[in-house]
């Protein structure tokens, strides 16, 4: 018998679809994984803000992990939205449990607007007990400038990429400014130093791009790629989400990405 490609995304629902455990599952769907999801938190906004979170008990959202990773198994586990220090210490001896899956990381700790969507406790519960546990990491710009306490050496990054990974994990820190657009930086003990810089598309449908793009490198992993070639293949998959997304219109604020552009086009209104 087969065996699917599984990756169970533990995260947040929001209402638009565009980021969350909505965008997850596409972007896993989309670069050819099955996509499970653990719900953390529920979510009220629209595209300009974030109205208000509200936390699933902790222990209904272990139960929701283990209930699939002890039944169906996983090849691949991404983490999203946690926000309460108590899910990230409880979630931290579940994934310990389970060290030889691979595990990605997204510290979602702000959003589009720069809005924190974590409380401040959690930030070191992520760094003490979940960092440890990872394959890699995948903060952005602001995020990786909340963990380290200052802001992120885009010019010289090799300290702080150092500093991210001093638990062991692998970290690529996203949306970098860079004169040329921007720029993702992406270090491992294997690879060293690599940086990946594109020119900033002129859009405002970038919700749910951490997301979409963490999704998509544990997608890669849990097809059998290595972790080199699954961030290259998730950098082609992303930047390709977005230059299509920008393409269409969406509520007044941040929009989504196309996650399968790939496959199939929305029709657009009027045509």
């Amino acid at each position: 018998m087969k065996e699917y490609p599984k990756v169970l995304a533990i995260a947040g629902s929001e209402p638009l679809g565009s980021a969350g455990v909505q965008a997850d599952i596409k972007s896993i769907s989309a670069c050819g994984s099955y996509a499970a999801g653990a719900i953390t938190c529920i979510l009220d906004e629209d595209t300009t803000r974030v109205k208000e979170v509200f936390p699933l008990p902790v222990s209904l959202v272990i139960g929701q992990v283990r209930s699939f990773l002890d039944d169906v198994q996983a090849s691949a586990v991404k983490t999203g939205m946690l926000y309460t220090e108590e899910l990230v210490r409880a979630l931290s001896p579940v994934m310990a449990d389970y060290r030889d899956i691979p595990l990605v990381v997204d510290p979602v700790m702000v959003d589009s607007n720069g809005t924190p969507l974590i409380r401040s406790e959690a930030v070191r519960a992520y760094i003490e007990c979940l960092f440890p546990l990872a394959t890699i990491i995948t903060p952005n710009y602001r995020e990786a400038n909340l963990l380290l306490g200052h802001p992120f050496a885009e010019t010289d990054p090799e300290a702080d990429m150092h500093w991210l990974c001093h638990q062991g994990c692998a970290a690529i820190v996203k949306s970098v400014p860079h004169p040329h657009g921007l720029m993702d930086v992406f270090y491992s003990e294997e690879t060293g130093i690599k940086t990946f810089v594109k020119e900033k598309v002129d859009t405002h449908n970038v919700n749910g791009t951490g997301c979409t793009f963490a999704s998509s490198i544990a997608a890669y992993l849990s097809q059998g790629y290595t972790l080199n070639d699954s961030v290259h293949k998730a950098e082609d998959y992303i930047d390709g989400a977005i230059r299509e997304g920008a393409t269409y219109r969406f509520g007044t604020g941040y929009g989504p990405v196309t996650h399968f552009y790939r496959w199939s086009k929305a029709v657009p209104v009027g045509e």
